[in-house]
């Protein structure tokens, strides 16, 4: 796959992905060190599945049938590969004094969409049509 295509698929370039892939490579092999169950899906397949769901922001069901897991696994295996990722600290993004001392200007619209109350009409005696007595029986 060229690296456009990849990059429009997964949002991250092809170099950006082998880094993560070692990261989460080397966190397995510490984790098999210890025993327990081996995973059914291979890193590179869960690291696909966990860069999918960040892109697309699809259910853990359509992605766990995507993949021939159940859901519970799917849930699994992305915070995993979100958790790794996380503690090896090398995918971080910059903090704010950073961004505040890097000289840059960056212009920021804001889109302000929260609830607002709707103004409805108030009623009143006079637009309220009264029935007679008579006529309630």
């Amino acid at each position: 796959m060229r690296d456009a295509v990849f990059r429009r698929l997964t949002g991250v370039k092809k170099a950006t992905f082998l880094e993560m892939q070692s990261v989460l490579e080397a966190a397995e092999e510490r984790k098999k060190a210890h025993g327990g169950r081996p995973p059914t899906l291979p890193v590179r397949e869960r690291l696909l599945m966990t860069l999918e769901y960040w892109r697309e922001y699809r259910t853990y069901l359509h992605i766990a049938q995507g993949r021939g897991v159940s859901e519970s696994s799917a849930w699994q295996s992305i915070r995993w590969c979100e958790d790794t990722l996380i503690k090896s600290g090398q995918f971080t993004l910059p903090g704010k004094k950073s961004l505040r001392e890097s000289g840059r200007n960056y212009e920021v619209v804001l889109v302000d969409a929260t609830e607002t109350p709707v103004e409805r009409p108030k009623k009143s005696n006079a637009a309220v049509i009264r029935a007679r007595k008579d006529d309630t029986r």
